[in-house]
């Protein structure tokens, strides 16, 4: 298992060849300490685990590891399913300005569409994505201040994982001095 930056993660979920909106995810509050879990999922990819905290405002710093190659049986519950409400993207920026060009005038194109015609708000979602190119994209069962039960049922699933990223987390965070406050 091999620890990397969480952005180094989320750069090779954008770099997957695969159906983007097959993504699934989980995340919430970390157990202990400042910082958030979340748990990425697709059944053709795999599932990551990343662990994340805001070293200021505009900074945000943290881990994830490559955690299993598919999601099996035992683990597809665990992500939710395409009814589930919340919704969660992964962006990556456009090339160049050509490209940029053209995802502003199909995104346009999109919304107008929707605003003329009766729609449902998770077609204009997975448009909207398509418009934009996100490379993943799906349903997430996330809490702001709590974990959701699914969270505590991937991390027990991924224990050796949950040790070794908190432990290079709290360093992060040790060696930020996040923790340490103002006199």
């Amino acid at each position: 298992m091999r620890v990397r930056d969480w952005q180094d993660i989320l750069r090779e979920v954008t770099e997957e060849s695969t159906d983007p909106d097959g993504w699934r995810a989980v995340a919430g509050s970390r157990q202990e300490g400042i910082g958030e879990d979340l748990f990425i999922g697709h059944p053709s990819v795999g599932v990551y685990q990343l662990k994340t905290y805001a070293k200021n405002p505009r900074d945000l710093r943290g881990v994830g590891t490559r955690v299993a190659r598919r999601v099996d049986d035992g683990l597809e519950p665990l992500f939710p399913s395409e009814n589930d409400p919340g919704r969660f993207a992964v962006r990556s920026s456009p090339e160049d300005e050509d490209h940029a060009k053209d995802m502003a005038t199909r995104l346009k194109e999109t919304l107008k569409v929707h605003a003329e015609a009766p729609t449902d708000p998770e077609h204009l979602f997975e448009d909207v994505m398509e418009a934009v190119d996100s490379p993943a994209f799906g349903p997430i069962d996330y809490e702001f201040d709590g974990r959701p039960g699914e969270l505590e049922d991937l991390t027990d699933e991924f224990e050796e994982a949950e040790r070794l990223l908190s432990s290079e987390l709290d360093d992060l965070i040790e060696e930020d001095e996040v923790g340490r406050g103002f006199q």
